[in-house]
């Protein structure tokens, strides 16, 4: 099992993706069908995820970053990109940019949020941890898949579920440890004086609209995007308005085109 896997498409400036909770590189599959090659866009399993090696256990949100820093800039090569990241895939991001701001030409949180855990979303991941300790991992996503979706009856909730029923054990508990103890980044978002994508869910009830919009507000550079009929999976839910509003994006970033 490699250190990370990755998948990457087209050539030119550097594109990272970074997915969600539970989720692999294969949440990207559709956007990334519909992106040109005028970009390199990479598509990475989180450690523990797919085919990425888990790191050591317990660990921080900080702990993932500096692994994906090792890999982007000894394996990669690269000295700078772009990195998007959907929910978890996202705090990734603003940590890795506190660590390296210079690395990153534009960063992205995909139905993601500065912000870390209230006191209640803290102890709902406890119950999470105490509910797949006991009855696994399978139980757990057949009921957290169905409700990030604005239509349950979406094709692609089934798939999604199938993906996340492959999530270690270990990793779904580590990970969930981590993001209840992640902190506060707003300061890397006020701080951080490049474009910044802001991609919501309309109908998102775990990243709402609101907390978003007063978040892009406190960023030099934002370019907000509102998937009207999505709530926390738009790159499934809304698949060409997400690619769409990601490679404007970057086409807006200078220095990206050749």
């Amino acid at each position: 099992m490699p250190g990370i896997h990755y998948n990457e498409k087209g050539s030119g400036f550097p594109v990272i993706l970074i997915h969600g909770f539970c989720e692999n590189l294969f949440i990207w599959k559709e956007v990334l069908n519909q992106l040109p090659d005028e970009f390199r866009f990479i598509a990475l399993d989180l450690p523990g995820f797919g085919q990425s090696q888990a790191i050591e256990s317990p660990h921080s949100i900080d702990d993932i970053a500096d692994k994906l820093l090792e890999f982007i800039g000894n394996e990669l090569k690269i000295n700078s990109c772009i990195a998007l990241g959907h929910s978890l895939g996202g705090y990734v991001v603003l940590a890795m940019a506190n660590k390296q701001p210079d690395l990153f030409s534009g960063i992205g949180l995909i139905h993601s949020t500065a912000n870390a855990d209230l006191p209640e979303r803290k102890l709902a991941r406890n119950k999470v941890i105490e509910f797949v300790s006991a009855n696994g991992v399978l139980p757990f996503v057949q009921s957290f898949i169905p409700p990030l979706f604005y239509d349950q009856r979406n094709p692609s909730v089934a798939g999604t579920v199938s993906l996340a029923s492959a999530t270690p054990l270990s990793t779904l508990i580590s990970y969930t440890e981590a993001m209840r103890d992640r902190l506060d980044r707003n300061h890397v978002l006020k701080r951080f004086n490049k474009p910044v994508l802001f991609l919501a869910g309309r109908h998102d009830t775990i990243i709402p609209v609101e907390s978003v919009l007063q978040q892009s507000g406190e960023t030099d550079k934002p370019h907000v995007v509102l998937l009207e009929n999505s709530a926390h999976m738009g790159m499934l839910e809304e698949t060409s308005k997400t690619s769409g509003s990601i490679l404007s994006f970057v086409r807006l970033i200078p220095g990206v085109t050749n």
